[in-house]
């Protein structure tokens, strides 16, 4: 898979990337995104919400009032869930929320979803931008040049501070290392931008890992002499 490489003005920089067939033109697996989707704003979620039950109320056990001869209903004491003030019923309880998901499966939501993006021509490659200091007029220009508009995710090699602390004020846009974008980032993301200093990066990133005993099963055999 070749796509172009653009420049910081938008024009085509003349040369192209070949991208590893297997990972990502791979066919999309919507189940896997969903799954790892759900994992992370899983992860997201404290769990510390949590009401008094009726024996952590504070407040009288006293019997509010006598059983019989006022007319009203029997009532017990005011830590009754039925009165104002009293206790809550299956009220939510402290707890996490985490879900496990196994890196094949991560990885496989990850390439679903770049694969998504570039079949809707919201993929791109840029040539690496260089900063001496942050400047976000550079960044808001680039973006301009490439007709990039509304959320935008820029896949960097490595953390590059200048320029993160050059796009952190341009509403939408996100940058992240290439190999730490979440499936969720991904997905968030209306185009996708990667530098091409780090499509090896994230070629790595993605790559399904191989078991150590496929590893050693491929490996040439030792002198049994």
């Amino acid at each position: 898979m070749k796509l172009t490489v653009y420049t910081r003005d938008g024009a085509e920089a003349g040369r192209t990337v070949e991208l590893d067939e297997a990972i990502f033109g791979l066919e999309p697996n919507d189940h896997a995104i969903w799954l790892d989707v759900r994992a992370i704003q899983a992860h997201k979620r404290q769990g510390t919400h949590k009401t008094k039950e009726r024996s952590e109320v504070s407040k009288s056990r006293r019997k509010l009032y006598r059983q019989k001869g006022t007319g009203n209903a029997r009532a017990g004491d005011a830590k009754s869930p039925l009165r104002k003030g009293g206790g809550t019923i299956f009220g939510p309880r402290p707890h996490e929320y985490k879900l496990r998901i196994n890196q094949k499966t991560k990885q496989l939501a990850r390439r679903s979803a770049i694969k998504y993006k570039i079949d809707g021509d919201a993929f791109r490659i840029i040539e690496t931008v260089t900063l001496d200091a942050p400047k976000t007029r550079e960044i808001a220009g680039m973006l301009k040049s490439n007709g990039i508009a509304g959320k935008a995710l820029v896949l960097t090699n490595g953390i590059d501070d200048i320029f993160y602390r050059s796009a952190r004020n341009l509403p939408g846009v996100t940058v992240c290392p290439a190999d730490q974008a979440s499936t969720l980032d991904l997905m968030n993301a209306k185009t996708i931008l990667l530098q091409e200093g780090a499509v090896e990066v994230l070629t790595e990133a993605l790559r399904p890992a191989v078991k150590a005993s496929a590893a050693a099963s491929t490996a040439p055999e030792g002198d049994n002499a």
